[in-house]
């Protein structure tokens, strides 16, 4: 990290946004310096987002910035449209959070890259390509001649986010704003991604501007950390400083926002959940004039076990066959081997019988946004499966059932009426956990459930699920590539790779001395060790 005041690449003094006179950020300032990493962290609504989209003019027309705003000698405050355009895209490079909405489904890698390069250095055809080709290169992507053809809906999370990160140093910008870029990524990519990120800042002596609302990646990847609050700021300064002697009270409890406690011992496991031999296989497609290939094993032949209020624990990388896994244990998907649930054959039930069955198991999915109708009031969010599976219950009584449900969870009765785009995102999974838990199942699948979530709120989370489960002797099978969140939640955890067990055993003992490299690597990536389990835990 450069240490010389006369480094300064960009600087923002005193920046204030409002949007049709409410105030979002009031009186922002910082610096960064050549080959500088800042983090700006701060949960939902504290104005790290808007603030980056502010400062590259990138926000609506009720919106007004203030404050000054400097690129090295450009005062961007002065700017007209066509520098904007040159600016943006030139010497700023942006990555946004989520790549799958940020690149255009229409458009192959080649053409997006293309585009950049065509705007910015006059380059097309052949020129284009090669250049396009070497940007994958760097940002070290496998087989580049043939993904530069490939389309977004083919490649995974993360070779998404590269093809991001090309395009955005394809002009070698002087300054790189990275916004939440690896929010929905497994930990190793994570690693590899921020990683990549620094590689790229120090090679060609950018400044970064790096986004989230993760500490345990600031702590490893960042020289120094603004803390945003409702859009003010809070203490800036270097991390090891900040994180080790937080000035702010509001800094202080982000950083005890980590999740911590171990679930509720159990004496004696009664089996509620049990497979034997489970595979899952999904069929290729088959070729003109070739023969059908070999079926793609997703999940390959296991032995799995869940006993009554115990918490498993399903860890791996994307594409591992956590969730393939959930849902043939539901019968969601087709299957072979046995599934047996509270002493019944799963795995020989269907149509009617099977539906009857669904009451007793319940999933709560990874988007809180996206899992609720946004045309249903939570009255009838939360009741819909309830006046299904009891069509016999009279109106008044499912409402009573609702707001005690609703109560159960932390949320107000007065709440029923209102839709779930009045809601922050850890109150829609509150709605989404009372959607699952009114119909009294013995099951729940929680298919990464904090993911979305800010830290401070994934504590409070992880706090109802432990207490609904010691209140209802729930059994959870808890789905997340985040190991903080399996460790305060899971007795036993189970390590998936490519479809099969490579380690399985007690949460505590897998996670402070795993035996494969898959899971030390899994480990290292997050950043847990044995002294990070809380004081006073077995």
């Amino acid at each position: 990290m450069p240490d010389s005041a006369s480094d300064t690449l960009f600087r923002l003094d005193e920046l204030s946004i409002a949007f049709d006179g409410a105030t979002v950020v009031e009186r922002l300032s910082l610096s960064i310096r050549r080959g500088e990493t800042l983090a700006l962290v701060g949960e939902s609504g504290s104005g790290k987002s808007v603030s980056a989209l502010g400062v590259m003019n990138l926000l609506p027309g009720n919106a007004r910035v203030t404050g000054g705003r400097w690129l090295g000698d450009t005062d961007l405050a002065r700017l007209r449209p066509r520098a904007w355009q040159g600016l943006r895209g030139g010497r700023v490079g942006f990555v946004f959070q989520e790549p799958m909405t940020s690149l255009n489904p229409l458009h192959t890698v080649a053409k997006q890259i293309g585009e950049t390069l065509r705007l910015h250095q006059g380059l097309s055809g052949r020129a284009a390509r090669e250049r396009s080709r070497e940007l994958l290169v760097q940002v070290k992507l496998p087989r580049p001649d043939e993904l530069l053809d490939a389309w977004p809906h083919q490649l995974s999370g993360g070779q998404r986010q590269r093809v991001m990160i090309a395009m955005a140093i394809a002009n070698d910008p002087e300054l790189l704003i990275a916004d939440e870029p690896t929010t929905a990524l497994d930990v190793t990519v994570q690693q590899e991604i921020l990683a990549l990120l620094a590689e790229l800042r120090d090679r060609h002596g950018m400044g970064m501007l790096f986004i989230t609302h993760d500490l345990n990646l600031v702590r490893r990847h960042a020289d120094r950390v603004c803390v945003l609050f409702n859009g003010r700021e809070q203490e800036t300064g270097p991390v090891s400083r900040v994180f080790d002697a937080p000035q702010s009270a509001y800094t202080r409890t982000l950083l005890a926002a980590e999740p911590e406690g171990r679930p509720t011992p159990l004496p004696r496991i009664t089996p509620l959940l049990e497979a034997k031999r489970l595979a899952v296989r999904f069929a290729r497609p088959k070729r003109l004039l070739a023969p059908r290939p070999p079926a793609f094993e997703a999940v390959k032949p296991l032995d799995l076990t869940l006993g009554r209020g115990e918490t498993l624990g399903i860890v791996g990388e994307s594409g591992s066959g956590k969730t393939t896994l959930a849902l043939a244990l539901l019968r969601l998907t087709e299957c072979q081997g046995e599934i047996t649930f509270a002493e019944e054959r799963l795995d020989r039930l269907s149509g009617k019988a099977l539906r009857l069955r669904r009451r007793r198991f319940q999933v709560v999915f990874q988007d809180p946004y996206g899992s609720l109708s946004p045309r249903l009031p939570v009255s009838e969010i939360v009741s819909e499966g309830l006046r299904f599976h009891y069509p016999e219950l009279e109106a008044a009584e499912v409402q009573r059932r609702v707001r005690e449900t609703l109560r159960e969870v932390g949320l107000p009765e007065n709440c029923a009426a209102r839709y779930p785009h009045e809601f922050s995102g850890g109150q829609r999974q509150r709605i989404a956990v009372a959607r699952a838990i009114i119909l009294e199942p013995e099951l729940l699948v929680l298919d990464e459930p904090t993911s979305a979530l800010d830290r401070t709120v994934q504590k409070q989370l992880i706090v109802l699920l432990r207490d609904l489960q010691a209140r209802r002797g729930l059994s959870y099978l808890c789905i997340s590539h985040d190991l903080a969140v399996v460790r305060a939640m899971a007795h036993r955890v189970m390590v998936l790779k490519e479809g099969e067990v490579v380690e399985q055993g007690e949460c505590l003992e897998v996670l402070q001395a795993p035996r494969t490299a898959y899971t030390r690597a899994l480990v290292a990536a997050a950043g847990l060790s044995a002294s990070a389990v809380p004081v006073g835990e077995p």
